[in-house]
Parts: C-alpha cells; sequence; structure tokens
C-alpha cells in the first residue's frame, strides 16, 4: 500500500479516536472500549485486516506502555500522592499477591485451567488501570488521599506484575523456586527505582543548567530521560517500568523550565499511545473466540471483583486508618485497562500452551467488567460518601509569570449548602500571598472586590503562592464547613 494511503487511513483512525473519546466521556465510559470497537471494527471480521504477530504486539505494548506511565508519572502530583505511597506500595506488592492467589485458585478449580496458566490469568489481571479510573471520574471530587491511593498503585503495580508475568512465561521459568521468584522481584525493583532516581536527578541537574535554543526542546528532553531511564534499567536486569515511572514522577514534581507545555506534551503522546495500543489489541483479537469465553469471563471477573479485590484493599490497608466506605471504594475502583491485556500477549509469543484462550478471556473480562463497573464507579463514590464537594483542583495554564512567581492557580467551586456561602472575600482572612481573582456566577465571570459576597454555585479562581497553597486551601474548606467562624469553632480545615 502506497505511503500516502496509510498516512489517510492512521489519520482517519486517530480523529475517529478522538471523536470516541468525546462519545466515551459523555456517556461515563473509558475510552479504552472505544479503542478496543475501532480495533475489532477494522480486523479480520470488519474490514479484513489481519494482525496475528503476538511478538510484534507485544513490543508495541511495551513501547506504548512505557509513554502511558511516564505521561503519569509526569503528571502526579508528589503533594497528593505523598501521603498514600506507604498504603499503595502494600497494594501494589501484598495486595496483588493476595489477588493473584485468589484468582489463580478459581482459575484452576472452576475453569478447569492448569496452574500455570491459572497463575498467569491472575498475574495479568492484578493491576489496576487510573486511566481507566479517573476518566470516568474526571468530573467527580474526591479527596486527594483516595486520588493518590488509586493514582500511586495504578504506577507502582505494573512492574512487580510484568516480571511474574515474564517468568511465568518462559521456559522453566514457572519451575522456579518460589524465594528465588521473591528475591528476583525484590532485586528487581530495587534496582529499577533506584535506576529511575538517579537518571531523574541528573536530568534535573542538566534541564536547569541547559539553554536550548528553543523552549519546544524542553518537554522532548524531560521525555526522553523518562524513557530512557526505561533502557537503562533493563540492560541491569532490573524494572524498567519501575524506573521510568519513578524518574517521570521526580522529573514532574521538579521545578523545570516549561513546565505546563512538557505536561502537555507528554498527556499528547499517551493519547496517541493509548489509541495505538488499544485499536492493535483489538486488531489482534479474534472476534470468532470472543462469544465462547463470555460465561467463563462472567466467573473469572467476579471473582476478581467480588472477591480478590476487596480481600486484597482490605488485607492490604489495615492499619492505615481507612474507613469501611473508604475501603469498598478502592475495591470497586480497581478498574482494569490496557495493562492485562497487553501482558496477556507474553505468553503468546512464549508459545505457552492455552495461551490464546488466555488472552481471549483476558479481552472478555477488561471489556465486559469495565462496562458493568466504569458507569458506577460515580454514584457507588456519592453513596458511599466519599466525594467532597469545594474541593480545589489544579488548573494547568501555559503562563510564564505564574512559573517565574512560584505560583499555583486553584479553581474551587462553592456547593450550594457550603459554609462560604453569604461570606465577604475579606473575611475569609486569606494568606496576603493569595488572592481571589475572579469569579464566575450564572455564567458571568468578573473581578471580586473585598466586599463582595460569595454565593453557592461560585466558581472561584484562587492565586496562590506555592508557600502558603496548603494554608489557603485549609482556610477555604474549614470556612466551607464552618462558616467565617471557623477558627472561633476549632475547625481547621485539616
Amino acid at each position: 500500500m502506497r505511503l500516502d494511503i496509510w498516512l489517510l487511513v492512521g489519520a482517519a483512525l486517530v480523529l475517529a479516536a478522538i471523536l470516541a473519546v468525546r462519545v466515551s466521556h459523555r456517556l461515563g465510559l473509558p475510552s479504552l472500549l472505544a479503542y478496543l470497537g475501532l480495533g475489532l471494527l477494522i480486523g479480520e471480521s470488519g474490514f479484513g485486516i489481519q494482525f496475528d504477530d503476538a511478538e510484534l504486539a507485544q513490543t508495541l505494548g511495551w513501547a506504548a506502555l512505557v509513554l502511558i506511565l511516564v505521561e503519569g508519572g509526569l503528571t502526579t502530583s508528589w503533594r497528593n500522592v505523598r501521603p498514600a505511597v506507604p498504603v499503595s506500595l502494600v497494594l501494589a506488592t501484598v495486595g496483588i499477591a493476595i489477588s493473584i492467589v485468589v484468582v489463580a485458585a478459581a482459575g484452576h478449580w472452576l475453569l478447569d485451567l492448569d496452574w500455570r496458566l491459572a497463575f498467569l490469568l491472575g498475574a495479568v489481571l492484578a493491576p489496576t488501570d487510573a486511566a481507566a479510573v479517573f476518566s470516568v471520574l474526571r468530573r467527580l471530587p474526591i479527596p486527594h488521599r483516595m486520588a493518590g491511593i488509586l493514582e500511586a498503585e495504578s504506577g507502582f503495580n505494573d512492574a512487580p506484575v510484568v516480571i511474574l508475568v515474564v517468568l511465568l512465561s518462559a521456559t522453566g521459568g514457572h519451575d522456579m523456586a518460589p524465594w528465588t521468584m521473591v528475591a528476583l522481584v525484590v532485586y528487581e525493583l530495587a534496582a529499577g527505582a533506584a535506576v529511575g532516581l538517579a537518571v531523574a536527578w541528573l536530568g534535573i541537574l542538566a534541564v536547569r543548567r541547559a539553554a536550548l535554543p528553543a523552549s519546544g526542546l524542553y518537554p522532548i528532553a524531560v521525555l526522553s530521560l523518562a524513557v530512557g531511564s526505561y533502557g537503562a534499567a533493563t540492560l541491569i536486569h532490573a524494572s524498567g517500568f519501575m524506573a521510568c515511572y519513578l524518574c517521570a514522577l521526580a522529573l514532574g514534581n521538579a521545578r523545570l523550565p516549561h513546565r505546563p507545555a512538557t505536561r502537555g506534551f507528554a498527556e499528547g503522546i499517551a493519547w496517541l499511545a493509548q489509541i495505538g495500543l488499544f485499536v492493535m489489541l483489538g486488531l489482534l483479537a479474534s472476534p470468532s473466540e470472543l462469544p465462547g469465553q463470555i460465561v467463563p469471563a462472567l466467573i473469572a471477573g467476579s471473582v476478581l471483583v467480588l472477591v480478590a479485590r476487596p480481600l486484597s484493599v482490605w488485607l492490604s490497608t489495615m492499619g492505615f486508618g481507612l474507613g469501611r466506605s473508604e475501603k469498598a471504594f478502592l475495591s470497586w475502583a480497581g478498574l482494569r485497562g490496557a495493562v492485562p491485556v497487553v501482558f496477556a500477549t507474553v505468553p503468546m509469543s512464549e508459545g505457552v500452551p492455552g495461551a490464546d484462550r488466555l488472552f481471549a478471556l483476558v479481552f472478555v473480562i477488561v471489556v465486559v467488567f469495565t462496562l458493568l463497573q466504569g458507569p458506577t464507579l460515580p454514584p457507588v463514590a456519592r453513596r458511599l460518601g466519599v466525594t467532597v464537594e469545594g474541593e480545589a483542583v489544579d488548573l494547568d495554564v501555559e503562563a510564564a509569570p505564574l512559573e517565574e512567581l512560584k505560583a499555583d492557580l486553584l479553581e474551587v467551586r462553592i456547593p450550594e449548602n457550603s459554609g462560604l456561602a453569604g461570606v465577604e472575600i475579606f473575611e475569609l482572612r486569606l494568606p496576603a500571598e493569595a488572592s481571589i481573582t475572579l469569579i464566575v456566577r450564572e455564567g458571568r465571570s468578573f473581578v471580586p472586590g473585598p466586599t463582595t459576597t460569595l454565593r453557592g454555585g461560585d466558581t472561584l479562581l484562587v492565586v496562590t503562592t506555592a508557600d502558603v497553597r496548603e494554608t489557603t486551601e485549609r482556610r477555604l474548606r474549614a470556612v466551607s464547613r464552618r462558616g467565617k467562624l471557623a477558627g472561633w469553632f476549632g475547625e481547621t480545615g485539616d
């Protein structure tokens, strides 16, 4: 086929995928379903494009996952996830192990899989996908700690799982002694973390001192550093996924030139990687094999969602001060996305007996349970009472003065029953370095004065320096809960 035809078809697919994002967003569904549908549409049972190279799919899938992980690290706020790191690490290790064992037992006894395939099923289904979760919850305010746990868990849990999947898929790897396997996982994770942080430290020094001739080179440099850490880690047989995620997390939270542009560039690359990845996986799937896996998928998926995930969450979070509602929400919010389907290509490329059935089974589980769980996440969150109205939300703005002043721009929506309603701006007693610069009320925006009275339904734009951001947020929360005399009642907004 001629190059111009390939470019036309490729551009049409990307535009169709972008339109699908809009449609899935309005329906409250993760966009991965639309991408998989596009792949099935143009595949062997649709437009007739043949693609059955599992080894190539694994290679391309690995590359796409690296870019997606890097984007996740670059756009994650360390301030938000830092309190959640301990519980997220336990979920990504102990919780993963519990989930694998439970699903493997169900696969062996209920689906009649041999133990190797059963443990592979448990392993590939273990990691969660924050992109799938937050594509549904992007308009639903949940506490920073809950969001941080889900975000950090999804960033950390890919690394240990990929090691297990590769070991179980390799010839003779599944016969390795358990203690040897655990030691290998610990080494790869620790070495990968060390490589990622070392590359990030060197990269921060270099980028801060470099005087690049064009601003567009800074995002490319940052992305290259994070991707390069993956390659550097794999050279010493360490976890490349852990390396690139931690490297990107450190780079994304450092004060580097053109940070908003870097994040925007990374998001664009990640979207393109997701589109290509899911369309490719849809092409790789054989529609004729999928209907036969619906009943086994419902059985395995039900065990995963109703038994394995809740059990892993409740046991892993013991002692971390999470309430029953928070644990229940974390259990239900463990959506699966691209990672399980990509990991399922590893046994196929290694020629593991029964790998084709495993891939079809995982494919159906991801699609069916994303359809079942995705639309229910917002009402479940509200029902469990884990939403937080009036919470400040970060805005990414291309504004050099904000970077130079080390300032942040926050958006605050005032609920109708908030204590902020009826309070004049000067009565908020915000720090001198913070200011409400704009109010949007009933579709009209205006610059407020000190005596402007806030109303329920208002949207505030607050500019604050980095030093007093937390103080500003605490004060706004305190007044929202107890009104202008919040301090008198002992409310601090913590």
